[in-house]
Parts: C-alpha cells; sequence; structure tokens
C-alpha cells in the first residue's frame, strides 16, 4: 500500500495544506429488502468514458465535477480513463477495467442469484476533485435522482 511519504513533495504540501472538509456523518439510506432482490449500480472516480462521450476535463482548476452515465451492456474495453491525477497509477485498470467497475462480477453476482438485478445505468465520475462544492450541490443530486428513477436499491462505489 502507498504512503504519503511516497508522493511527490508538492503532493505531500497539497495534502497537508488542504482545507478537508467537516462533514457531520448521518447514516444514509438503508437496503429495505434482501440484496437477492436488490438492484444494484454502481459509482466509479476512475474517470470513465465512453467513446461517443467527451473525455473528463482535466484543466478545470478544482477539478472536473461532471459524470458519464455508462450503459449496464457497455463494453469495458472501449473505455477510456481520463483521470487529471498524476499521483494515480491506471495501469491497473488500464489493463482490467473491472477494478473500478465491476460490471462482468456485478452481472455475475445477479446470475448466481446473490443480487437481484444489475441497474441500466452506472456513473462514472472523475477523481481528485479538490474543489467539490459544485460536485456536492449539482452533479450528486442529479446522479441520485437518476439512481431513483431507475429504481436503484443499493450502489457500489468504487473510488480510485
Amino acid at each position: 500500500m502507498a504512503k504519503i511519504s511516497d508522493l511527490k513533495l508538492t503532493y505531500r504540501v497539497f495534502m497537508k495544506a488542504y482545507p478537508y472538509r467537516r462533514v457531520d456523518w448521518r447514516p444514509g439510506a438503508r437496503l429495505r429488502k434482501p440484496l437477492a432482490e436488490a438492484r444494484i449500480a454502481i459509482v466509479t472516480t476512475a474517470a470513465f468514458f465512453a467513446p461517443d462521450q467527451p473525455p473528463f476535463d482535466t484543466s478545470l482548476r478544482g477539478g472536473d465535477y461532471s459524470y458519464r452515465v455508462l450503459d449496464a451492456d457497455v463494453d469495458l474495453n472501449t473505455l477510456q480513463i481520463a483521470h487529471r491525477s498524476d499521483a494515480f497509477d491506471i495501469r491497473g485498470i488500464e489493463s482490467d477495467k473491472n477494478l473500478a467497475l465491476p460490471l462482468d462480477r456485478l452481472k455475475s453476482l445477479a446470475r448466481e442469484g446473490v443480487i437481484g438485478t444489475v441497474a441500466p445505468r452506472h456513473f462514472s465520475f472523475m477523481g481528485s476533485i479538490a474543489a467539490p462544492g459544485r460536485l456536492m450541490a449539482q452533479t450528486a443530486p442529479e446522479v441520485a435522482s437518476v439512481l431513483l428513477e431507475d429504481d436503484v436499491d443499493a450502489v457500489l462505489l468504487t473510488p480510485v
């Protein structure tokens, strides 16, 4: 596992000086049905985008707070990555996209009856968003609304 001391000096300084937000944690939604009956979606911060979608804008100060919708039947091999952090080693998820977007595994869990169904849409965000205000105020509520439209019961979060 990487340690902060493994990072470049600029990242170590940034992480020490960053004004981390304090959030008064409140429990979120609770699963109200057995997992074997639940519809599951994935939300990742791998900055995946499909060939017909624009890449995330890595030049935006504070980070690109937009998201990309990924259909359940997307060919994972076609996904591209537009992550802004050079402190993140993308070689693992480049070789196996299921590490950050485990759609194949989710589908096998549905076939095995461990989960109910796989949601029709999944969501990719850019990680390393240093200014998350618009993400929290605008983007996250938009995605939550779509998840409700899709009757999603639970979300698998895969931060990278």
